[in-house]
C-alpha cells in the first residue's frame, strides 16, 4: 500500500469519526431542544422541533451512508476524481437530489396539510447544521491537527 493511499485511508477514517460525533451530538442537542421547547413554550412546538429534528437526522443518516460509500470508491481509485466511475458519481448525485426532493415534498405537506408550528420545525431542521458547526470546530480541529502533527 502506497503512502498516499495510507494517508487517504487515514483521512477517510478521520472523516468517518467526525460524522459519528456529529450524529451523536445532534441527538443530544435535539433532546435538549425538545425538552426546552416543551418547558418554555408548549407541547405542539416541542412536537414540531421533534418532527424537524427527525427529518434532518434521517436525511443526514442516509447522506452519511452514501458519502461513506462514495469516499470508499474515491480512496480505492487513488483519490482521483477522474478514476471514479461515472456511474458511481451519477448514483451519488441522483440519490442526493432525490432525497432532497422527497424532503421538500414532506415539508410542503407538513406545512400545508398538518397543523404544525413552523418555527419549531425550522429549529428542529437546524439542529444538524448547528451540530456540524460545533463538532467541526471542536473535534475537527483536534483530529486534523493531530494528523498534521503525525505527518510533520
Amino acid at each position: 500500500m502506497g503512502e498516499s493511499q495510507q494517508q487517504a485511508g487515514t483521512a477517510v477514517e478521520a472523516g468517518t469519526r467526525l460524522l459519528a460525533y456529529i450524529q451523536r451530538f445532534n441527538w443530544i442537542l435535539l433532546a435538549v431542544l425538545i425538552a426546552g421547547a416543551w418547558y418554555v413554550f408548549s407541547w405542539p412546538r416541542a412536537q414540531s422541533v421533534l418532527i424537524g429534528g427527525l427529518l434532518a437526522n434521517i436525511s443526514f443518516f442516509f447522506l452519511r451512508r452514501d458519502v461513506a460509500v462514495f469516499m470508499d470508491n474515491f480512496s480505492q481509485a487513488g483519490m482521483s476524481w477522474q478514476a471514479v466511475k461515472s456511474l458511481v458519481k451519477v448514483n451519488f448525485f441522483v440519490k442526493f437530489y432525490g432525497r432532497l426532493a422527497v424532503l421538500a415534498l414532506v415539508l410542503y405537506l407538513l406545512i400545508t396539510r398538518v397543523s404544525i408550528d413552523v418555527i419549531g420545525l425550522i429549529v428542529g431542521l437546524s439542529t444538524i447544521m448547528f451540530s456540524i458547526i460545533v463538532v467541526v470546530i471542536g473535534k475537527g480541529s483536534m483530529l486534523y491537527s493531530a494528523q498534521r502533527f503525525k505527518g510533520a
